[in-house]
């Protein structure tokens, strides 16, 4: 799984002229999914998003995580977290998974991430035109791969 962690100050997500997702203070994560993804990647993602200290305490120093501020969530998937530029100048998104198998794990992504930080999270819709906005704070802009834990 890959993710693109943004602190915002604020977020939403419209479809189809109708917003769907709208947050003060929090996070909008946009998460990509490929078909190797695991229980393993979904736990440890959702562990490390809630408890990373991007927040600034009452020094302004980023020491507070979303768990900590009660901050809002947005989760958006993304397949194009997973595209290759390698070759020509059409990116591929091969290693993206396919529907039947990227829905359930965004579904389970969504479902822990509220049972971590015991609040409703807000979200996209998968597979849908969206039109994402958003107010980076910071800008602070964090990315994740669960393929690559250093």
């Amino acid at each position: 799984m890959k993710a693109v962690i943004q602190r915002v100050s604020e977020a939403s997500v419209t479809i189809e002229n109708e917003k769907v997702a709208n947050i003060g203070a929090g996070l909008l994560i946009l998460i990509g999914i490929e078909e190797a993804d695991t229980t393993e990647d979904i736990n440890w993602l959702v562990k490390k998003i809630a408890n990373l200290r991007i927040f600034g305490d009452e020094n302004n120093v980023m020491n507070k995580s979303l768990l900590d501020t009660k901050g809002d969530a947005i989760i958006v998937s993304q397949f194009t977290l997973h595209a290759s530029t390698k070759k020509g100048n059409r990116p591929s998104y091969i290693k993206a998974a396919k529907p039947t198998t990227a829905i359930p794990i965004y579904e389970a992504f969504v479902s822990e991430f509220e049972k971590t930080i015991e609040k409703r999270v807000q979200t996209g819709r998968f597979g849908a035109d969206m039109k994402v906005a958003l107010l980076n704070d910071g800008p602070v802009t964090i990315i994740i791969d669960t393929k690559d834990k250093k």
